[in-house]
């Protein structure tokens, strides 16, 4: 199985470019509703994950709670938790598995880098649940349960 068999593309995936302000990505990230989103270079390579968690120690700790002082601030300066970590094109299941079960989202890039969608840990549940109830009702169809 490939993994871009699960990819969302970069154009139906929301995103942060490095150079957005703190304010420009909590109001973005307030306006889609996610908990965390990649963040992109200008030249569309993946640099990280921001989370609602380091938007939010960012306003109290660097911004003080003040809106324009977050316009001051730059997604590339802030600190980030932990970052989602990206799987290449020719990521085999069992690695997408392994980093998927700790992220809600597995960034994929390309050969150079580049950011080219997600593959989401909800699509990778739901395959494997169909997959395990078409062997179920085999095994019923069969007559070897």
């Amino acid at each position: 199985m490939n993994i871009l068999f699960f990819l969302t593309p970069k154009e139906d995936v929301s995103y942060l470019p490095e150079d957005y302000t703190l304010r420009q990505a909590l109001e973005k990230m307030k306006y889609h509703g996610y908990s965390a989103v990649p963040v992109l270079t200008g030249d569309g390579r993946y640099v990280g994950t921001v989370t609602e968690g380091d938007l939010l120690w960012a306003m109290m700790d660097d911004a003080g709670f003040n809106l324009e002082k977050a316009e001051l601030i730059f997604l590339k300066d802030m600190k980030r938790r932990r970052d989602n970590r990206p799987v290449t094109v020719n990521t085999d299941m069992d690695d997408l598995v392994d980093v998927i079960k700790d992220q809600n989202f597995v960034p994929v890039i390309d050969d150079e880098q580049r950011f080219i969608g997600i593959v989401t840990r909800k699509d990778v549940i739901g395959f494997y649940y169909r997959e395990y109830q078409k062997a179920e009702h085999k095994e019923e169809h069969d007559g070897t349960v």
